[in-house]
């Protein structure tokens, strides 16, 4: 994820990478550059990584590229981990202390999913259902709540009572990523039992993706990291700040309420339940394109899910006539996406 940006813009790189390990206290970048994919993939090192390298990326920008964030920014959305750099460049959070409380939520997710393993005996992790239209997405949404509701007459015996079982035992609709897609997130049995329900007992049956991840991020089992989280961000620093700045130097969009934070406190609340509650990206995407008319979206970080959902939604991929939807994940595309904004500066409602 590193060495081309390092290779490209040393000066810029190196000393950001010195801070990195040293923040963390431990050689993150050497495992990000050298690290076996299994040592990269774990959840206490793969989230400061990719927190690290999205904001790595805007420095580049604002360095390299004359680009200045406070200026040509007007708003800022990260999805899931992302909502972390996203706090950063909109100056609600210092890098380091970013950095820092990324690592302990992810060490406490990472405890999480191996004491629900522990407890269960069984796997844990992520599925994806793939739906037909928006109207198919809601209505299957819809059902699944009905199905996961405590008493609920469409459940079988397995959810009847989910809210009152322990967090290791529930199933949550962890991500609503676009109008026809969603993520389940629990043990991968019970989210199989959920899925032969909704084929048998509630008229669904939609394709599902199985994800890369041994952990159910954003379900009850991390309740712990939501309380960790909590003391954290209402902790002072070491040097007698509070860790949150407010207000920022642009609006950001929450994952939980899908609307811009309204208050120092309830940023800290909403990062702090982020942990354990449904991620409505497309609810945020949805509300920007149609309430807020953006016309240009940039996607920073390793990866291009969050470009790919967006342009999904708004209907862009790349520059059309009045605005775009980017992702800058290389150097070589950090310097097109940069003429491309140029090329649309004079887009209103950006």
């Amino acid at each position: 994820m590193l060495t081309p940006w390092l290779e490209a813009f040393p000066s810029t790189c190196k000393p950001l990478l010195s801070e990195i390990d040293d923040t963390l206290k431990v050689p993150l970048t050497r495992i990000i550059a050298e690290g076996t994919n299994a040592e990269l993939t774990q959840t206490e090192n793969a989230q400061p990584a990719i927190m690290a390298t999205s904001i790595l990326i805007l420095r580049v920008m604002e360095k390299e590229f004359g680009f200045k964030t406070e200026e040509r920014v007007d708003i800022t959305l990260g999805h899931s981990l992302g909502e972390f750099a996203a706090l950063v460049a909109g100056g609600y959070l210092q890098f380091d202390d970013a950095l820092r409380l990324v690592r302990k939520r992810a060490e406490a997710m990472a405890r999480c999913a191996k004491e629900a393993v522990q407890k269960e005996g069984s796997e844990f992790g992520m599925v994806a259902l793939i739906c037909e239209s928006e109207s198919h997405m809601r209505s299957l949404i819809i059902t699944i709540q009905e199905f996961l509701a405590p008493g609920s007459e469409y459940a079988s015996g397995d959810y009847a009572t989910n809210d009152d079982k322990p967090a290791v035992q529930k199933v949550l609709i962890a991500n609503i990523n676009s109008k026809n897609q969603i993520v389940l997130s629990g043990s991968i049995a019970r989210i199989h039992t959920l899925l032969a329900n909704l084929r048998q007992f509630g008229g669904h049956d939609p394709r599902h993706v199985r994800l890369k991840s041994d952990s159910p991020f954003h379900s009850p089992i991390m309740r712990p990291a939501q309380e960790l989280m909590r003391k954290l961000l209402y902790k002072e620093t070491a040097d007698g700040r509070d860790i949150v700045t407010w207000p920022g130097i642009m609006p950001c969009v929450s994952n939980v309420s899908a609307r811009p934070f309204q208050s120092k406190a309830e940023l800290k609340e909403l990062l702090a339940r982020q942990a354990v509650e449904t991620v409505d990206w497309w609810g945020s995407v949805k509300y920007l394109h149609e309430q807020e008319k953006v016309k240009r979206w940039i996607g920073i970080g390793p990866g291009k899910v969050g470009r790919n959902l967006v342009g999904k939604e708004v209907g862009m991929k790349g520059a059309v006539k009045g605005g775009g939807v980017w992702g800058i994940t290389s150097p070589k595309e950090m310097e097109e996406v940069v003429r491309a904004l140029d090329e649309t500066e004079d887009v209103d409602g950006e």
